[in-house]
């Protein structure tokens, strides 16, 4: 029986609802989207909520000394920052964004990179809640802080000196990136980085992951296809990576539904490769 105890990697609107109140439960509203004034995320979640939930700014907990977009902070300011929403160590978590499986599974791998174990995302988030019918709320949400102790998050990261040497000894790397974004077809949406993607690496974009018509995660089964079709094993240690590091997040969401033993996030992904001088980059297919 699924409980607070033992979360799977997502868990449905049904069972988010019967669960809403359970004590030592948090929600956490997770969207971010790029482009646009930064507080648009906010203000839609001040708009509508699930019940209870708290919002978490993707953009507060990413490293404030760092030009790049969501680097890995240090532990303390990660743990100042889910603190202040009211949410502990103890506490279960599950998180959702208003746009399906984008930006939730980037918070899901940030609370497990800081030692959270207890923590799953609302599968297919808010559009999946919304139409199972399920409410939402516009009452603000403010819980008392915490004291959270967060863990050092690089064991589950990988710096460009790592993926430079994956690159070069023909480890497994998987690009979340569009197809075109990939073979740099298409300009990167960031001004100031070149097109194409790390030499060796596998395309898989994270949309092939979930499912076309309702944006829940496939099954195990359909993942493990995936991977399959773009080359991956997915019993070998994979390095995921993307634009950013955000939906690097969902392939790692994938390969945790799969269980797979060894799999790491470049968190620094193509903003930080494609924008470094003298690294290789690779075009076509």
């Amino acid at each position: 029986m699924m409980t607070l105890e033992h979360l799977p990697v997502v868990v449905n609107a049904d069972w988010l609802a019967r669960h809403l109140t359970t004590p030592g439960l948090r929600i956490v509203d997770a969207s971010w989207s790029m482009g646009g004034p930064a507080s648009a995320a906010r203000y839609a979640y001040q708009a509508g909520h699930l019940p209870g939930a708290v919002f978490l700014d993707l953009d507060a907990t990413a490293d404030p000394g760092s030009s790049l977009p969501h680097a890995l902070a240090p532990a303390q300011h990660f743990g100042r920052v889910v603190g202040a929403l009211g949410i502990g160590n103890d506490d279960a978590v599950v998180i959702y964004d208003r746009a399906g499986m984008h930006t939730g599974p980037r918070a899901w791998w940030l609370f497990k990179a800081y030692g959270h174990d207890r923590v799953a995302v609302l599968d297919g988030g808010l559009p999946r809640w919304l139409a199972a019918g399920r409410p939402i709320d516009s009452a603000p949400v403010v819980l008392p802080p915490r004291d959270y102790l967060a863990a050092d998050p690089w064991a589950h990261a990988c710096t460009q000196a790592e993926v430079l040497h994956a690159s070069q000894t023909g480890a497994q790397i998987v690009d979340a990136r569009s197809p075109g974004r990939y073979r740099g077809d298409d300009a990167e949406p960031r001004p100031g980085l070149r097109s194409g993607h790390i030499p060796g690496s596998r395309n898989l974009p994270y949309t092939a992951l979930l499912d076309p018509i309702d944006g829940t995660l496939l099954p195990a089964e359909d993942l493990q296809q995936a991977f399959e079709r773009a080359g991956v094993d997915p019993t070998m240690p994979v390095i995921c990576t993307c634009g950013s590091g955000v939906t690097a997040c969902v392939i790692r969401l994938a390969l945790a539904r799969l269980g797979a033993p060894s799999a790491m996030v470049y968190d620094g992904s193509w903003t930080e490769w494609g924008s470094t001088p003298g690294l290789p980059v690779a075009t076509g297919p």
